[in-house]
């Protein structure tokens, strides 16, 4: 039953995805040929007027388009003129700004002032760390106010806030979960320096408090950034009261008891 409703919530996270990429569509079509009516939008996606109504109300609630009065020149005709849809300054910025290329010339650049080869790509991934650690620290009270159960939902509805569009999900296999980012703001620059990537994994398993393991990322072609979380080791049990010297000397010697306390456990 746990790995049926895994997979139901997986084909939910992909429909999501899919709605996104479509919303997309539509905000580019706005983009490429200025303001649209819903029935311009559907013609040009092949859609139908309800699907890019419901798209363009969502996107009218994250103020990435807003609603218009269609100009008019000549002879209006009777009833209401057609609404049109045009993108907000919010919106616009989410296109074709270069912020990509600059922040990969900046990476570059940083490589070579500290001497290229070794010493150029410690250099990126120091400024990686940098950069993703004082990211975190916006999460951190967030991630550790939640309980351990909870704390990767918390990091996803953070990461979500700065635009990562996050869910956490139990994972199938090994006990544990998945935090899924099905978008990268920063991914066509994370596909030529990739210490983007790991310094922001070291991130997670910081605030987690376990380790994580990279599955996959948007920066390597792959749809969705996948980080599995092992599943929290359990709490170990508090130790035995002290017993009075007199009666632990009676006891078995320190040594075996030792040795027996630490039996069918890995070492540390």
């Amino acid at each position: 039953m746990k790995y049926v409703d895994g997979a139901a919530q997986g084909a939910a996270e992909e429909q999501t995805t899919g709605e996104r990429r479509t919303r997309n569509r539509v905000a580019r079509s706005i983009l490429d040929h200025g303001p649209s009516t819903a029935a311009d939008l559907a013609e040009r996606l092949g859609l139908t007027q309800a699907a890019v109504r419901r798209h363009l109300d969502a996107l009218v609630a994250d103020n990435v388009v807003e609603p218009r009065d269609q100009r008019v020149y000549g002879n209006r005709g009777r009833g209401r003129p057609a609404k049109v849809f045009a993108l907000t300054d919010c919106g616009r910025d989410a296109f074709d700004q270069g912020y990509d290329q600059l922040a990969a010339d900046a990476l570059r650049w940083i490589a070579q002032a500290a001497g290229g080869g070794e010493d150029g790509q410690a250099a990126v991934s120091a400024f990686a760390r940098a950069r993703v650690a004082a990211q975190a620290e916006r999460y951190r009270a967030l991630v550790e106010a939640a309980p351990p159960a909870e704390r990767a939902k918390a990091l996803a509805l953070a990461l979500s806030a700065d635009g990562y569009a996050a869910t956490a999900r139990s994972a199938p296999g090994p006990a544990g979960e998945q935090l899924c980012q099905h978008h990268c703001p920063v991914a066509h620059t994370a596909e030529q320096f990739p210490q983007l990537c790991e310094a922001e994994a070291e991130v997670f398993s910081t605030l987690l408090g376990t380790h994580v393991q990279r599955l996959a990322t948007i920066a390597h072609g792959d749809g969705v950034c996948t980080t599995f979380i092992p599943q929290a080791h359990q709490t170990a049990p508090d130790p035995p009261p002290a017993e009075p010297a007199a009666q632990a000397a009676v006891r078995t010697p320190a040594p075996d008891r030792a040795s027996a306390s630490t039996s069918g456990r890995n070492p540390a």
